[in-house]
């Protein structure tokens, strides 16, 4: 050691050596283990639970950047105060382990999925060891793990198995469907009787009803890539995030989950979860519901067919000059005329001899662009089918068109349009020169174009001078009277696309029989265990040819694919399906895995599910207690995961009706980035700055503001944090840098103020040169027990609201406190408090402490200090004097004193005292506990 350096300081590497120490106690006697009431983790278990849970990690080959535990570290925090306060906290993680990322890799260099996943988790969980998260290790789990995917298959196939009742409210098993045909109850579709139908027919109809079912689904289609990709994968111009190949909209034969069934409670129970308001009306959003009506369109001289359209604004039918569907309609085919008329406008056309020409070539053209491109794009295109539409309200002949600003995803896929009170209408009809008729009353000064306002009816026969609510009502009587139509509701929402054309998933537990038909596997023979293949990559073709067909991976296993089962009536050939399940479907469920990860019988013992998730009063509607993670998953995951938990809850598999009662979306750390005159990104360690402006190898550099990542060379790794300051340092840092759910730049230089803080905490407590304590049995002063117990009291708030900068911030100031007034050592009581106190932030450090203060036993469970109230009490209040509106003096009264006393008091203050002088002020306002306002 050199002099500079005294031998006991709470250095990076004291720090470093302290931190494995209480790591390997911590794992080595289970400290963080969790009992479950039954089974293989069963223990005494306290009525007093807490389940935090963070959202399912991805085990990157990249590691993780500082970014990553952000969250992680957050939810380590309130399960560690918690749990010293007596509570059962359940913390773990495991990892969403299926995925994209890992084909990839497989692909480009041969090794099998699993093995560079299993890896990528080794390095993840030895960083996370670093950072002492409290986790029950028994619990993890891993998505690619057989023994848990069994169970997402065995989930599958409850689904599979179950209809939704719409009388009843709720699914149920497709046996009592079954049932009702068989009885009689329920007559068949064609009217015959059930026993009168064959096996196949039979199935077909229950098929119909069945929450997982085949369907030709609309899909985006990248031949390119030999694979379907989700819409979020799909840029603006219609093209894949990945590899940039054309995407094309297309029909296959794919596995769908009937999640629209359940869009009511969806929504209607968002009122009932502690969530981010944000996060609510984002996934009310995405289902959409809308009330409106269905009107039905005759096409065709004499009728081809109806066209059914969906609208909000029934009471505007009578400005239906034009109707349009999207491209992908199925009627498209069978109402394009044969012929153009004599007087078709040569801007409907496309420039084809033939409806059926321009028809061709407009849906290739729409089929390369993504829904997100077709519904911002300000340039409106279509073309004529060459049929018209019959007004069902005044009869009016009207053209019929195709559009891509028409989706098939939302209502019907056609569209009676209303130019005069639709935006995207008008610019259509002023395109293609069609007329405008208004049916609601604009305000005289209005010169816009479509008008979206309220008003009376204009130009509307029987519906004029009603307001929209009346004529809303008038008009869908009058479509249910003449039978043109009827009032309804529309949900945005779509069914889920469950099936993937990729080998690194859950493969589906069914298999095909020689007629094609799909048949659920029996329990016993899960897991579906994915086969040894030797190429991972589907099979591509020439990015712009829209009519291959895929060719998953799966499907080269020969052996695999073609299965001799018995499956009850003897040993025949089947086809399993070479498709995937998606990723999401690991992570709809891992809640209740990680309850009871051990139990082989069932996927979640009742009483392990009922005590960690089950509804806590009437109207909870239970869940995790806490569930952190970002807010880009506040639709898709979080709305599929509580789709799967309502299915399970009506087949009575779980006690709760909502897997996550309580979200909290932690902000991001993000970093500053620099370019070179080229562009170039420089590392961004080695830039410096000067006069506030940067260089790097003395060169100035451009910096910009965003993510970090390593092609922008700004990563920082916990790693690196841990190794130059101490993990307990990275995590107050990381916890101090502002409110948990704000996003806010990393800055390296800064670490060291936490360093610094525990350095002086350590300081008061421990000699660094020979290491001895340094504490008193000294009894604390009036002032420092009233701040101690005002910092207990406001930590508890701060721990329990997640405010942990303000936590870190009160911390400080009262060791700021005890190093000014007690330099010969902190008096006991303070010093025991202020490292419980510390515990949730800094573990390590804290149990080091604690363990030279005597503490017998780990600090992780308890004990955390209680304020006592006598010392909350303020004794006197100070009140600012104001005046003439500035502060000009203060002046300290007892906290019980009247107005008058205070007035008296503030009067009297030497500086008020010299402005008042021997006159009296005009007026003299006191605000009780807060100021004196005096204007002279």
């Amino acid at each position: 050691m050199t002099d500079e350096q005294p031998a006991h300081r709470y250095t990076a590497a004291l720090a470093g050596r302290i931190e494995r120490r209480w790591q390997d106690h911590w794992e080595q006697h289970g400290t963080y283990h969790a009992p479950n009431p039954v089974g293989p983790l069963a223990g005494p278990v306290p009525e007093d639970k807490l389940f935090v849970q963070d959202m399912f990690p991805y085990p990157s080959g990249a590691g993780l950047h500082v970014g990553h535990p952000l969250g992680f570290i957050g939810t380590d925090v309130f399960a560690r105060y918690h749990r010293m306060n007596g509570r059962n906290v359940l913390h773990t993680m495991g990892f969403d382990a299926f995925g994209l990322p890992a084909e990839q890799y497989a692909v480009q260099t041969g090794q099998h999925p699993r093995k560079t996943t299993e890896d990528n988790i080794q390095t993840y969980l030895r960083q996370i060891r670093r950072l002492g998260l409290g986790h029950d290790e028994r619990r993890r789990i891993s998505t690619i793990d057989p023994e848990y995917y069994r169970w997402t298959q065995w989930i599958f196939l409850k689904i599979f198995h179950s209809w939704y009742d719409p009388a009843a409210g709720k699914a149920r098993p497709i046996s009592d469907l079954e049932a009702q045909f068989t009885s009689g109850e329920r007559a068949t579709p064609d009217g015959r009787p059930w026993a009168g139908l064959t096996a196949g027919e039979r199935q077909a109809v229950l098929n119909e009803h069945r929450l997982v079912y085949l369907s030709d689904a609309p899909v985006n289609w990248v031949p390119g890539l030999g694979t379907v990709v989700s819409n979020e994968e799909v840029t603006a111009d219609g093209r894949s995030e990945r590899g940039n190949f054309p995407v094309f909209r297309r029909n296959l034969r794919q596995w769908m989950m009937r999640i629209t069934a359940y869009a009511d409670r969806l929504i209607d129970d968002l009122d009932r979860l502690d969530w981010p308001d944000k996060v609510k009306a984002m996934q009310r959003n995405w289902i959409g519901r809308s009330h409106g009506a269905r009107v039905r369109f005759t096409v065709g001289d004499p009728q081809d067919a109806d066209v059914e359209v969906f609208t909000t604004r029934p009471d505007t039918l009578f400005g239906a000059t034009y109707l349009v569907l999207a491209p992908e309609h199925p009627l498209v085919d069978a109402i394009t005329a044969p012929a153009w008329p004599s007087d078709v406008d040569g801007r409907w056309t496309g420039g084809a001899d033939t409806p059926a020409a321009a028809v061709a070539a407009y849906r290739r053209t729409a089929s390369t662009k993504s829904d997100l491109d077709r519904q911002e794009n300000k340039e409106k295109t279509g073309v004529f089918t060459g049929a018209h539409a019959t007004n069902p309200v005044n009869g009016a002949r009207i053209p019929v068109f195709i559009a891509d600003y028409v989706l098939m995803g939302y209502g019907t896929g056609a569209i009676m349009a209303v130019p005069g009170q639709d935006q995207r209408d008008w610019d259509f009809a002023t395109e293609f020169g069609l007329p405008v008729v208004r049916t609601v009353a604009p305000p005289e000064d209005f010169d816009g174009e479509a008008f979206t306002g309220d008003g009376p009816a204009v130009n509307s026969g029987f519906l004029d001078g009603l307001g929209i609510a009346e004529a809303k009502k008038a008009i869908i009587a009058w479509l249910t009277e003449h039978d043109h139509g009827h009032g309804t509701i529309q949900y945005k929402l779509r069914d889920w696309l469950f099936s993937r054309q990729r080998y690194w998933g859950e493969p589906f537990p069914v298999v095909y029989d020689e007629d094609g038909t799909a048949i659920a596997l029996p329990e016993s023979m899960l897991p579906v265990a994915l086969p040894e293949v030797d190429d991972y990559s589907p099979r591509t073709f020439d990015p712009e040819d829209a009519d291959t067909v895929p060719s998953p991976p799966l499907s080269r296993a020969t052996d695999w694919v073609e299965v001799e089962l018995d499956l009850g009536d003897g040993p025949k050939t089947y086809r399993r399906d070479t498709n995937t399940m998606p990723n999401w479907a690991g992570s709809c469920w891992y809640q209740l895995r990680y309850v009871d990860p051990t139990d082989q019988d069932r996927f979640c013992a009742p009483e392990n599910e009922r005590y960690w998730l089950g509804p806590q009063s009437p109207g909870d509607p239970g869940g995790v207690d806490l569930y952190i993670g970002g807010v880009e998953h506040a639709v898709l995951h979080l709305l599929y995961a509580r789709f799967w938990q309502k299915v399970l809850y009506d087949l009575g598999e779980v006690s709760g009706v909502e897997p996550y009662r309580r979200l909290f979306n932690q902000g991001y750390i993000q970093a500053y980035a620099y370019t070179d005159e080229r562009g170039v990104y420089v590392n961004a360690g080695e830039v410096v700055e000067e006069g506030g402006k940067f260089f790097f190898d003395g060169k100035e550099v451009r910096r910009e503001y965003g993510k970090m990542g390593k092609s922008l060379r700004n990563v920082v790794t916990p790693d690196e944090m841990c190794e130059a300051y101490g993990a307990d340092t990275f995590r107050l840092y990381e916890m101090s840098m502002g409110p948990m759910e704000v996003s806010r730049p990393w800055a390296t230089k800064d670490v060291v103020g936490a360093q610094r803080f525990l350095q002086r905490l350590w300081r008061n407590l421990v000699d660094e040169e020979t290491g001895a304590l340094r504490v008193t049995d000294a009894e604390p002063d009036e002032a420092t027990l009233r701040l101690l117990h005002k910092t207990i009291a406001g930590v508890h708030d701060d721990y329990a609201n997640l405010r942990y900068n303000t936590a870190g911030a009160k911390l400080i100031e009262l060791n700021n406190h005890v190093t000014k007034s007690f330099p010969d050592g902190a008096p006991r009581l303070v010093a025991e408090a202020v490292v419980q106190m510390l515990a949730p932030l800094c573990p390590h450090v804290a149990e080091e402490l604690w363990q030279r203060l005597g503490g017998a036993e780990s600090l992780a469970h308890g004990p955390f200090p209680s304020a006592d109230e006598r010392y909350l009490v303020e004794d006197t209040v100070e009140y600012p004097i104001q005046v003439n509106g500035k502060v000009r003096g203060r002046v300290t009264v007892p906290a019980g004193a009247g107005q008058d006393e205070v007035k008296a008091a503030a009067l009297a203050e030497e500086k008020v005292a010299v402005l008042v002088g021997s006159g009296a002020p005009r007026k003299v306002i006191v605000v009780p506990g807060r100021l004196v306002n005096i204007v002279l």
